[in-house]
């Protein structure tokens, strides 16, 4: 079987048939870029292949531009591999696909067949399309399959974790998809708004995060996880009592001391303070219903 000779455009995309890259879909596409803070995972992608400026050349604004990107794409630096080229191709035959019903188009899948794409990357790019368009629960049955490695790790936490404060939704799908694929996260934006999600989400599960990590950046997220309690609003209570309930280790207790000592010499009032009052009286040894843990749910 002969493969496709996908850097001949008419062999790669259709010559015939409606075109996704028109004026509604360009500003659809801008204004999921704007909630992305100005970059797509298409961009991310683009930039990996050495196109400059891909907010400019994502979407082609016409045939001819369609053209020039895909001659971008096939001429880009030369260590990168056919199939990081075929992948882009793909991710843009997702597009017409989308434009003509995806019931009865299949574009992508035949350039895949045809050009020897292997699955993960037609996985890859069906998850970050997804992402791209905010459709985030069918992204990750994509980005989540086990042939992936964790690509995008940090982009993807940063994303999903700042949709979901935006929005007020709950953190299930951030935290989904790191428990999932367990990536090693890179950068410190991605770790602080991981961690802040699971810190609201569940004390425990954000204890034992802490100590994955070497002694200076372990202190550092244990004494925001003590924070996150002492500001935690309608839910004080009850994330008082999971913290206070959890075993700490020895210097997991002088970290503790030592911050929550700070805030009581700083002199906050209000929950705040009844907060750090009841995490020292039982830290110093007085039970649960002394000090009055039980009904701080109603504070």
């Amino acid at each position: 079987m002969n493969m496709l000779d996908f850097t001949h455009f008419n062999a790669a995309f259709p010559t015939d048939g409606p075109s996704p890259y028109d004026p509604t879909f360009s500003r659809q596409i801008e204004t999921f870029r704007k909630s992305f803070d100005g970059v797509l995972f298409i961009d991310r992608v683009l930039h990996r292949l050495g196109i400059k400026d891909a907010s400019k050349v994502y979407p082609p604004h016409s045939s001819s531009a369609l053209r020039s990107l895909h001659n971008q794409i096939i001429t880009s630096s030369p260590g990168i591999s056919p199939h990081a080229r075929l992948s882009v191709l793909f991710y843009l035959l997702l597009d017409f696909d989308e434009k003509r019903g995806p019931r009865t188009s299949n574009l992508a899948l035949s350039l895949a067949d045809e050009s020897g794409l292997p699955s993960n990357y037609q996985i890859l790019m069906r998850g970050l399309w997804h992402m791209d368009r905010s459709e985030f629960k069918f992204a990750l049955e994509y980005l989540c399959h086990p042939s992936l490695p964790s690509e995008f790790a940090d982009d993807i936490i940063t994303v999903l974790v700042k949709h979901a404060k935006k929005t007020e939704d709950d953190y299930s799908l951030p935290l989904a998809y790191y428990n999932t694929v367990q990536p090693v996260l890179k950068t410190g934006e991605s770790l602080e708004l991981l961690f802040g999600a699971l810190a609201r989400t569940s004390v425990t599960e954000a204890l034992y995060f802490t100590r994955m990590w070497p002694e200076n950046a372990r202190r550092g997220l244990f004494e925001r996880l003590v924070g996150s309690v002492i500001e935690g609003g309608e839910s004080v209570g009850g994330r008082v009592r999971e913290l206070v309930s959890l075993p700490l280790e020895g210097r997991e207790e002088e970290w503790f001391n030592e911050f929550v000592g700070g805030r009581e010499r700083g002199g906050r009032g209000g929950k705040s303070a009844r907060a750090v009052r009841v995490m020292r009286e039982v830290v110093t040894g007085r039970g649960l219903e002394q000090v009055g843990v039980n009904g701080v749910g109603r504070w």
